[in-house]
């Protein structure tokens, strides 16, 4: 809460602004200050000081709310994005939770991407189709955004809408898809683009992928090391998604873990001396470590073997630990089966990629 923005909390416009001029723009800012050094800063009498101090503070540590009025609150607010996969919209209660950091962890070319391109579509369908009529911002740190793929997709999923003169333009204009290669680019563009996000004008954020943004050659740092350039960026995404109240969905990659405790990617190819199963099965992980996966709301692990690919609800505060095989077909992801199967022990937090070629696919 420490980050919550001064200007999202009912302030006067007057006050909000002298508080902006002075770069004192979030709670942590002002309430960090005495009042008499906050007075000499803002130009401002005491009484306003002090009642501008008793608002942030109400704003920053809001009173208690019982499990019925959050609830209540949830139901008000809408509080999904389908993701037109009904199996999987059920057992995250509607799908892709509004507020919340929502992670697609797997190994290359196994469907984050087709996943994302779809709930982008989605997220720019008129509302008379089940869209969110918004705008998205596509952060693509990979360069895997395909706007032929992208229609494609719709064009399958959605034809009578396609079909309209038109109105297929205007949902790709309201795609904004953005290519940073550094994580100090990818910060500045989350800055810029602060107030578009802030004004209710997207409807969702998607991160394809945060550790792209991860230089992983060096093997002789730790991944502690390795991770902390991530931790202010994690802080920001997750305060965009609580104060726009909208999904921010980000994709992870796999590493995988040898016995000496050094990483590569799993296409990469193989260390001599590890057989195929144990290096796919055993030790893949997810590349960006404890701290991040403590960090989501919602896990969602896609995997393949036995020549099969699974959607596996890894964590949720909603969901029981359930998978659901699926396939990628012209129109995105398609479930196989509604249902899923429960999925027990430390199995779901496993990820594995045997028995089928997904980067053939």
């Amino acid at each position: 809460m420490a980050n919550k923005l001064i200007s999202q909390m009912g302030l006067p416009p007057s006050l909000s602004h002298v508080f902006s001029a002075r770069n004192i723009l979030t709670s942590k800012d002002a309430l960090s200050l005495p009042e008499l050094d906050l007075m000499a800063l803002l130009d401002m009498e005491i009484a306003s000081v002090r009642a501008s101090v008793a608002r942030i503070s109400e704003a920053t540590c809001p009173p208690f709310q019982t499990a019925l009025a959050l609830m209540e609150e949830k139901m008000k607010s809408g509080g999904y994005l389908s993701t037109s996969l009904p199996g999987l919209d059920n057992a995250l209660c509607g799908g892709i939770p509004f507020g919340a950091l929502t992670e697609l962890v797997g190994p290359s070319g196994i469907g984050k991407t087709q996943f994302c391109l779809k709930l982008a579509l989605l997220a720019a369908l008129p509302e008379c189709y089940g869209g969110l009529n918004g705008r998205v911002i596509y952060i693509d740190t990979e360069s895997k955004f395909s706007s032929r793929r992208m229609i494609e997709i719709g064009e399958s999923s959605f034809p009578q809408i396609f079909r309209l003169q038109g109105l297929a333009q205007k949902m790709a204009g309201s795609i904004i898809v953005v290519r940073p290669t550094s994580i100090s680019e990818f910060n500045d563009s989350l800055q810029q683009m602060k107030l578009t996000l802030l004004q209710n004008e997207v409807k969702l954020l998607i991160v394809d992928s945060m550790a792209a943004l991860v230089s992983w050659d060096n093997d002789k740092g730790n991944i502690s090391s390795r991770l902390s350039p991530l931790r202010g960026s994690l802080s920001f995404l997750k305060s965009i998604a609580e104060f726009s109240q909208i999904p921010v969905v980000v994709t992870n990659q796999v590493r995988s873990h040898s016995n000496d405790d050094t990483f590569h990617y799993i296409f990469q190819g193989h260390k001599k001396g590890t057989s195929g199963s144990e290096r796919s099965e055993s030790h893949l992980t997810a590349a960006l470590g404890i701290q991040w996966a403590h960090a989501v709301t919602i896990r969602l692990i896609f995997e393949a073997h036995s020549g099969h690919r699974f959607i596996k609800v890894a964590k949720s505060p909603i969901s029981p630990p359930v998978a659901y095989p699926f396939v990628v077909e012209t129109s995105g992801i398609t479930l196989l089966n509604q249902e899923g199967f429960g999925v027990a022990g430390s199995e779901i937090n496993s990820i594995r990629c045997q028995g089928c070629n997904v980067l053939a696919q």
